[in-house]
């Protein structure tokens, strides 16, 4: 099955693949590895969702928040590959950062929001390494942000 079947068999829906906001690109391609720059927290009706994890935001709230990163990144790379994801060989790393109380412990588990969606959909080639962080704040006050590395064909 290729990928875009596999979104279609979960009844995922994409968002539109945004534009950047700043001084920077949303993807990058350096040889055969695809860069795609942070992609914030945003409900499917296209609303930031804000706060703190641990305070404003539940462990699940967050992991939520977390999968719909991973739908953006997902939406940029087929952006990137011209809407062709059998372009995509692997996903490389996934880079979490989780606006939380300084008491907050359970990042990996909000990053897993993103991580099971990329793995749901690319399978064995979506399985990464990655990197779970806490910050104090995020961008517009966003609770999640995160940027990957693809490796294409």
């Amino acid at each position: 099955m290729n990928f875009d079947d596999k979104i279609n068999e979960l009844n995922i829906e994409l968002p539109e693949a945004k534009a950047p906001v700043g001084s920077y690109e949303a993807t990058k391609i350096s040889g055969k590895l695809l860069y795609v720059s942070g992609q914030i927290s945003i409900n499917s009706n296209g609303e930031l969702i804000k706060g703190k994890v641990g305070k404003d935001l539940t462990t699940d709230d967050a992991y939520k928040a977390a999968e719909r990163c991973g739908l953006s990144i997902v939406a940029q790379v087929k952006k990137a590959c011209n809407g062709d994801l059998s372009k995509v060989k692997s996903c490389i790393k996934l880079t979490g950062f989780v606006n939380s109380t300084e008491d907050y412990t359970e990042q990996p588990k909000v990053i897993n929001g993103a991580s099971d969606l990329i793995a749901s959909i690319f399978g064995n080639a979506g399985m990464h390494t990655r990197a779970a962080v806490s910050t104090n704040s995020l961008p517009l006050g966003v609770s999640v942000e995160v940027d990957a590395i693809f490796e294409l064909n």
